[in-house]
């Protein structure tokens, strides 16, 4: 949809004029060009919310009794085994990287690759810089206030660590042409040597990946969901898909966690490797039942998402989505450090314990609500980023 169309029918403003929900979402709906595929939408708010609450999930700051102001990173899935299918239902990268091929394939169909290239750079990059401009002195000032370096290092990995992604994502979206390429001369079949490189490397893996190595695989491995994006973009890929990638993707994850991989989509402290750092075959299975599921059930989806009051909110989470995946993490640390004066707040601050997961569900209000608060603030940027001098179709 046209960005600057969207952000007006969005605005606050805009539901002041017209009072009524009803107005808005349909002025939401109304600005949704025909040719945008809404599905792929939904898929991408879902993958969003999926890393937001997985994080808040899996990230457990325990504050120290003997040593105030000490904050120390767990992770609570060390501890409850039995809650490795969580991490299959909320670890949802391959949905998202299958969602950004197809929008990189979309917008840049009849796109010089350099403009296109060079937008999509700055849509990426401003709201991180924004980011930056926050955190970046604020790190430098927190030895001078008195800020144990254990607290120091959990800010650092909890801002920085989620930003990973947006390297690889920035390499694959550089990559679209030659991938589009690729793809529309051979099918998804040269996809088959690249899974098989996964595999020959996770071989390896027990023994321990040389550093550059499990780096170089990071972005191999993710290659495979955003090609198959781009597949569904080009017509390589059909709805009919899903009927095989739901059983193989069930099957072969299973076979893999038989085959003696980690249980857990996501690192575990003592599992001897993480499915995630690099992506293994587990995480390409895991993706392909995901992505299978969703192609099986597009038609169905297709169907509700054309309801003005279903459609409004993946609308407002697709226009938002930078901003929330940067700030999320700042609205988990900016109530953790509301509560240090607290101590040990159950299901904040608190060690992991039986109930630990109940008590953590009632804090998700708080951190939706300071997370609310960063967009309204810094949005704007995101907003900016996005502004094209024409409609440009996406996906």
């Amino acid at each position: 949809m046209s960005t600057t169309e969207l952000t007006a029918a969005s605005t606050p403003a805009s539901v002041g004029r017209h009072g009524k929900w009803r107005r808005w979402v349909h002025r939401i709906d109304a600005a949704t060009p025909a040719r945008r595929d809404r599905t792929v939408d939904a898929l991408r708010a879902v993958a969003m919310l999926g890393v937001v609450i997985g994080h808040w999930l899996v990230s457990a700051l325990v504050a120290d009794p003997g040593r105030p102001g000490v904050l120390t990173n767990h992770s609570p899935l060390a501890g409850f085994p039995g809650a490795a299918p969580v991490s299959w239902l909320l670890q949802l990268l391959g949905p998202f990287f299958f969602a950004g091929g197809y929008a990189a394939a979309r917008g840049s169909r009849g796109r010089a690759a350099l403009p296109w290239l060079a937008g999509r750079l700055r849509r990426l990059g401003l709201p991180v810089l924004a980011l930056a401009a926050v955190f970046v002195p604020l790190l430098a000032a927190l030895p001078a206030l008195g800020v144990p370096g254990p607290t120091r290092q959990v800010v650092w990995s909890l801002v920085s660590h989620p930003l990973w992604f947006l390297l690889v994502y920035l390499l694959l979206t550089a990559s679209t042409p030659v991938l589009r390429t690729l793809t529309v001369r051979c099918g998804l079949w040269w996809l088959v040597p690249l899974v098989g490189t996964i595999g020959l490397i996770d071989t390896m893996r027990p023994a321990g990946l040389p550093s550059w190595l499990a780096l170089a695989v990071v972005p191999l491995g993710w290659a495979v969901p955003y090609v198959l994006g781009i597949g569904l973009a080009e017509g390589a890929l059909t709805e009919r898909a899903g009927a095989v990638l739901l059983p193989v993707g069930v099957v072969a994850g299973a076979a893999l966690i038989g085959a003696g991989y980690p249980a857990s989509a996501v690192g575990v402290p003592g599992d001897g490797w993480s499915n995630l750092d690099p992506p293994s075959l587990f995480t390409l299975a895991l993706a392909a039942a995901q992505l299978g599921l969703f192609l099986l059930l597009r038609g169905r989806l297709a169907a509700l998402l054309r309801r003005p009051a279903v459609w409004a909110p993946i609308a407002l989470l697709n226009l938002a989505a930078m901003t929330i995946f940067c700030w999320h993490q700042t609205a988990l640390l900016a109530v953790s450090f509301a509560g240090l004066p607290f101590g040990q707040v159950p299901g904040l601050l608190s060690p992991v314990g039986g109930d630990w997961f109940a008590l953590r569900l009632l804090w998700f209000p708080a951190f939706a609500a300071v997370l609310v608060g960063c967009c309204l603030l810094f949005h704007r940027v995101e907003t900016l980023a996005a502004r094209r001098p024409r409609a440009v179709p996406t996906g």
